[in-house]
């Protein structure tokens, strides 16, 4: 069950060539700093390739015309090396820091991108989508941008740069013994590429089961009070074990595989080498090459060789930002399939009338089973409606429909005579106040919870809402007042308290449009009447959809509803559907019993 869940959640795979050119536009805004940067590279990758042209002069001469050798010609070799060092050392500078810097604004734009995508993505994507995993691609993954984004470049570069000047100045040493050393450059990269396929889809295995592992610890650790309700600490133990080993086996594979390619690669610096000493033998032996050509062109291929080296050195950073990359592409093409239409315009000062007219509606991961089959029903302005019936028979998935939490799959909903798809989402759900039976309060004050609710009102706004949902009667009680730190979603608060917190927010919003989802039914007697009072007041004036299995909550209700499974199939006030002796009959009955 847990492999398939697995296996659900798998997205595309891309090939490096699509991920460079999804990641090389966020080049373009830093695009002078990294082409200054690759100068620089250039400039080290000069001062470096001089040394063994200065070592072969000094060597020749020092064989073959020693009395040429001066003090002179010493200090004027010496003052050239040191003058490419420090210029060296300005340009390792710039490269080191400036390189950096722009690779951390390059991973602080993706996050950016990432993040404001996610607020775009519909709640079917977060249904089935793991938050552990969700928070993994846009932090940890996206750490390794920063070095990626400098060094792939910055190393590609510095290695064509040497492979190309080693290339020109040893041709002209020894155009054999270049092409020999050369020909098994492709070689190499060839045997070498083939290990870092295996080592990529390896980094990819272990950033996936790293996001498992959050989402467990965060599905454990959000759930403590229940684990420890029910003594299943044990439990929970075995399921993050089990997730750890997981874990460590794929990381375990992972190092299985570049230890595989790192041999590879000094396999192949060995072979440079040995053939280096067999063919420079042979030449130096028949006189085809000085003694100070060989000196520089061991020298020529030990840079080389330590290029290759260094980009090896790398791979592991280049293969976890080209991971990184995916996974942010991955989030990126999550579909956006709640959106604004091209002509919608703002939904301002409605008078609340909503209408459904034949609407239908089914999940997006289960298709095959309609939740609302046409349905329609008109709530007029100002109505106070409220809507009863089984588990399973669509209320919250109607309520869900207004503020386009999801999409209708036929039919329409209306506001005022206008289907809300020609609203913008901003203005349709900001004429809309939600209370939900599981209240969220961020971390943060009473003051910063509330004040959500319309971020630019003042202080005095902020109050006034407190004191008409009846936050006030606890806030006072309270060290800071509305300035006391609530901790992780409110858990210094009760459920009342924290459910009228979230009513003082709505008032603070102002909504013409009203949807109450089980707004009381976790609460106790004292709290429900708290809650009901300011609920209430909330109502005045405004259209209001009460979902409520508290079936007292609802008695004064101007319209009720029975939702089923075969849609509404009751509908009146209080009196009347008593008088029906229906389902609503039976459902206040058997309430009044278990009170």
């Amino acid at each position: 069950m847990a492999q398939a869940a697995r296996n659900a959640n798998e997205t595309r795979s891309y090939s490096t060539k699509e991920l460079v050119k999804r990641f090389l536009p966020y080049y373009k805004p830093y695009r002078k700093t990294m082409l200054f940067d690759l100068v620089c590279a250039a400039a080290t990758t000069g001062a470096e390739l001089t040394l063994p042209l200065i070592i072969r002069h000094l060597t020749n001469l020092g064989l073959s015309d020693l009395g040429s050798l001066t003090l002179t010609t010493v200090v004027h070799l010496a003052l050239l090396y040191a003058g490419l060092r420090l210029l060296d050392l300005a340009a390792s500078w710039f490269m080191c820091y400036q390189g950096h810097v722009m690779g951390t604004y390059m991973e602080t734009d993706m996050r950016n991108d990432a993040y404001a995508h996610l607020l775009k993505l519909s709640n079917a994507y977060y249904a089935k989508t793991k938050i552990g995993q969700i928070l993994g691609r846009i932090t940890n993954d996206l750490f390794d941008i920063t070095e990626f984004a400098h060094h792939c470049p910055e190393e590609f570069f510095i290695a064509a740069v040497k492979a190309v000047g080693a290339f020109v100045i040893l041709v002209r040493v020894n155009v054999w013994l270049t092409l020999l050393v050369f020909a098994m450059v492709p070689v190499m990269f060839v045997f070498c590429l083939r290990a870092s396929r295996r080592e990529k889809h390896a980094f990819a295995a272990m950033r996936h089961e790293a996001g498992e592992l959050n989402a467990q610890i965060e599905d454990s650790l959000l759930g403590y009070k229940v684990v420890r309700a029910f003594a299943n600490e044990d439990l929970e133990q075995q399921k993050f074990s089990n997730e750890n080993s997981l874990f460590f086996k794929v990381k375990r594979a992972t190092y299985r595989y570049m230890a595989s390619f790192q041999c590879t690669v000094r396999l192949f610096d060995g072979l440079l080498y040995l053939l280096v000493v067999i063919g420079g033998g042979l030449f130096l032996l028949h006189r085809a090459i000085s003694p100070g050509d060989l000196v520089a062109f061991v020298m020529y291929v030990s840079t080389l060789i330590a290029t290759i080296r260094r980009i090896v050195e790398y791979t592991e950073l280049i293969q976890r930002g080209i991971t990184g990359v995916e996974r942010f592409v991955q989030i990126m093409d999550a579909d956006v399939d709640i959106f604004d239409e091209p002509d919608a315009v703002p939904l301002s000062d409605p008078k609340g009338e909503i209408t459904f007219s034949h609407v239908d509606f089914a999940y997006p991961d289960d298709r095959d089973k309609a939740v609302i089959r046409d349905l329609s029903l008109t709530i007029h302005p100002g109505e106070k409606l409220a809507i009863v019936g089984p588990s399973g028979g669509g209320k919250t998935t109607l309520c869900s429909l207004i503020p386009r939490f999801y999409d209708v799959d036929a039919g329409s909903i209306t506001i005022d005579g206008t289907d809300i798809r020609h609203f913008t989402l901003k203005s349709l759900r900001g004429c809309i106040g939600t209370v939900q039976q599981d209240v969220y309060l961020f971390s943060g004050s009473v003051y910063d919870n509330i004040v959500y609710g319309r971020p630019d009102a003042t202080r005095e706004e902020v109050i006034e809402a407190a004191k008409r949902a009846g936050v006030d009667d606890f806030v006072s009680h309270m060290p800071d007042g509305y300035d006391t730190y609530l901790g992780e979603r409110g858990v210094r608060l009760s459920g009342g308290q924290k459910q009228r917190i979230s009513i003082a927010r709505i008032f603070l919003k102002n909504p013409p449009i009203i949807l109450l989802d089980e707004a009381t039914s976790a609460l106790d007697n004292e709290s429900e009447y708290e809650v009901a009072k300011a609920l209430s007041e909330l109502a005045k004036g405004r259209t209001t959809l009460t979902i409520a299995h508290r079936l007292t909550s609802i008695v004064h209700s101007d319209r009720i509803l029975v939702l089923t499974e075969n849609g509404i199939e009751e509908e009146g006030n209080h009196t009347q559907l008593m008088e029906k002796k229906g389902i609503y009959y039976r459902f206040y009955t058997r309430a009044m019993e278990v009170q």
